[in-house]
C-alpha cells in the first residue's frame, strides 16, 4: 500500500489533504502565466504547499484508503501511522521523495522544507492543457515601398475612349448617389414628423390607476460568504451538537451548526470566516489553547 498514491488522488478533489501526526498538503489556485523572456505560456494550475502544523486527523485520508482497499477505518489509520514513522526516520538522515508530489527534507534548524513537483497540475479544469513555447516574431525593417503598376501605364498614356467612358461612369454614379440622398432625406423627414406627433400625444395623455398597490419596503441585508469554518467537532445526535453550540457561545465564540458530513454526523464550528488566512490563524490559536482536535473545513 503506497500512501502517496492516495494523497495524490485526493489533491485533485480537495484543497487540503492532512497526513495525521505529520502535516498537511495544501493547494492554492493560480491563473495562467506568460514568460516574455523565453516566450513560454503556462495554463492555470494549483500551487502545492506543505504545512507541518496541520497534524490532526480529519478522517479524509483514512476513509479514502479504507473505501479504496475495502478495509476497516482502523486498519487504514494504522497503515498511515506506520508510513509516518517511516518518513520521520528517513528524514533524520536524508530527504524523502513522495511520488508525484514533491521532496521533503530538514534544514539546519530541523524544520521541514518542501519542494513541490511542478510537473503535476492538480487543477482538473486545466486537464489536457500543457505549457508550451512560441517562437519569437521578427519584424522586417527598411522595407521598400510598393510602386503601383498604374504609374507605369500612365507614362505610356491612356486611350481617349477609356477617358470618356470613365467620365460617363462618374457622372452616372454622382446622379445615382444624389437621387439616393434625396430619397433618404425624405424618409428621415417623415420619421421625424411621426416622432413629434407621438411625443405630443404622450404629453397630453392622462393615466389614472384605480386601487393602486401599497408601497412595500424591503430590508435586504448583504450576507458575506464565509466558506472557511474552524470545526469544534462532529456529533451523532443533534441534541449534543446544539449543547456544544451553547457551550461555545457562552465562551464568546460565534458557534453554529454548519450541516452534516457524508457520514451523517452533525458538525459544529467555533467560528466561520470569509478569509482563509484569518481562519488558519484562528485554527492555530484554538489548537494551542482550547482543543488540539480542531480542524479547518472549506465549503
Amino acid at each position: 500500500m503506497t500512501i502517496a498514491n492516495y494523497i495524490n488522488d485526493l489533491l485533485y478533489r480537495y484543497d487540503c489533504v492532512i497526513v495525521p501526526d505529520f502535516g498537511g498538503f495544501i493547494t492554492n489556485r493560480i491563473g495562467a502565466k506568460i514568460n516574455t523572456e523565453n516566450h513560454s505560456f503556462y495554463p492555470p494550475t494549483k500551487q502545492l504547499m506543505f504545512n507541518s502544523h496541520l497534524k490532526h486527523n480529519d478522517g479524509l485520508l483514512a476513509n479514502y484508503i479504507a473505501s479504496s482497499e475495502n478495509i476497516s477505518f482502523e486498519k487504514a489509520a494504522t497503515a498511515i501511522s506506520l508510513c509516518v514513522i517511516k518518513w520521520k526516520n528517513e528524514l533524520q538522515s536524508s530527504s524523502i521523495h513522495i511520488d508525484n508530489i514533491g521532496v521533503l527534507s530538514l534544514n539546519e534548524e530541523k524544520q521541514l522544507v518542501f519542494e513541490p513537483n511542478t510537473a503535476n497540475n492538480y487543477l482538473t479544469a486545466s486537464f489536457g492543457l500543457a505549457s508550451f513555447e512560441s517562437s519569437s516574431i521578427s519584424r522586417a525593417t527598411n522595407s521598400k515601398p510598393v510602386v503601383p503598376i498604374l504609374q507605369k501605364e500612365e507614362k505610356k498614356g491612356v486611350p481617349a475612349f477609356i477617358k470618356y467612358a470613365a467620365t460617363a461612369a462618374i457622372l452616372l454614379t454622382l446622379g445615382f448617389v444624389g437621387y439616393n440622398g434625396y430619397d433618404n432625406y425624405r424618409e428621415e423627414q417623415h420619421f421625424a414628423n411621426q416622432q413629434k406627433a407621438l411625443e405630443k400625444k404622450i404629453q397630453t395623455a392622462t393615466f389614472v390607476i384605480s386601487n393602486p398597490l401599497p408601497t412595500l419596503e424591503l430590508n435586504v441585508s448583504k450576507e458575506i460568504s464565509k466558506p472557511f469554518h474552524v470545526v469544534a467537532g462532529a456529533f451523532q445526535f443533534v441534541e449534543n451538537a446544539e449543547k456544544k453550540v451553547k457551550e461555545l457561545k457562552a465562551k464568546g465564540y460565534d458557534s453554529k451548526i454548519i450541516g452534516t458530513n457524508k457520514w451523517g454526523l452533525t458538525q459544529v464550528s467555533f467560528n466561520s470566516y470569509s478569509n482563509r488566512n484569518k481562519a488558519t490563524n484562528e485554527l492555530y490559536k484554538i489548537q494551542d489553547t482550547v482543543s488540539k482536535d480542531a480542524w479547518l473545513l472549506i465549503k
